[in-house]
């Protein structure tokens, strides 16, 4: 969530202010005393690039809930996120391989944001997932080669239960994020049909799903059911919340017997 203060003190800041009720970056310099300025691209990740080092993990996979882009209107939701382009290569400082898209952040600031967001990712080499220009760009998976031969394929999707508007659905030509409505045995039976085309022997799948209330940590049955029957139809391996907050997962990955 870099678009929610952190842009302010890299290298290539933007205006201070940010349109959430909760956060400001002059205010909260009068509480806790000045923030550092133009901090080395590193700084976000804190102790996480010593982790992620040690662990040599096959993939680095990321939710991000900012667009990067200069451009477009906000909509009139209460928390809109963006960064700046030129301090996108904070992704990079963490060698980033795929950045999943799908949530209620994406399209904060309109079809510009995302479009140039997916444009940006495109830039730096980072693979996007979930969001996209049309559909089926939305729909489809980043796949990432294994040094050890095989694929990492993620997906990605949000529910409408994350606050995403309905109007965010990506259709046809249209723009959008991979939206579900609901969780239904349908909805499975889909993604199931969708990984079982674009599956090959040794491949790895992974499903990030962006659900649930903000900061809840009660996990619904109906999530536990769902993630399940993707695990057991779809052959899912991994997937991640949005009930639990900040919660990013690095993972090393064996793929199946070929």
């Amino acid at each position: 969530m870099t678009g929610r203060g952190v842009d302010q003190i890299l290298a290539h800041p933007r205006d201070p202010f940010i349109r959430e009720n909760y956060v400001n970056v002059r205010l909260a310099e009068q509480v806790n005393g000045r923030i550092p300025r133009d901090v080395k691209f590193s700084y976000i990740w804190g102790a996480a690039l010593q982790e992620l080092t040690r662990v040599q993990s096959d993939a680095r996979i990321i939710n991000l809930e900012t667009s990067i882009s200069r451009r477009g209107a906000f909509v009139l939701k209460g928390i809109n996120y963006r960064m700046t382009p030129e301090n996108a290569v904070w992704l990079v400082s963490a060698d980033i391989d795929c950045c999943v898209l799908a949530n209620n952040h994406i399209l904060d600031w309109g079809c510009s944001g995302l479009f140039d967001t997916v444009e940006n990712l495109e830039r730096l080499r980072i693979e996007p997932a979930g969001a996209g220009v049309n559909i089926d760009q939305a729909s489809g998976p980043a796949a990432l080669d294994l040094s050890g031969g095989g694929r990492i394929l993620v997906f990605s999707v949000v529910v409408v239960t994350s606050g995403v508007p309905v109007t965010w659905a990506a259709k046809g030509d249209a723009p959008g994020v991979c939206l579900l409505t609901d969780l239904s045995d349908t909805s499975v039976d889909r993604i199931t049909e969708q990984v079982g085309c674009l599956r090959r022997t040794g491949d790895v799948v992974i499903l990030s799903i962006h659900w649930g209330l903000n900061w809840g940590f009660e996990i619904l049955e109906e999530h536990t059911r769902f993630a399940h029957a993707l695990i057991d139809k779809a052959g899912v391996c991994a997937q991640r919340s949005h009930s639990i907050p900040y919660l990013h997962v690095w993972l090393r990955l064996i793929p199946e017997p070929k």
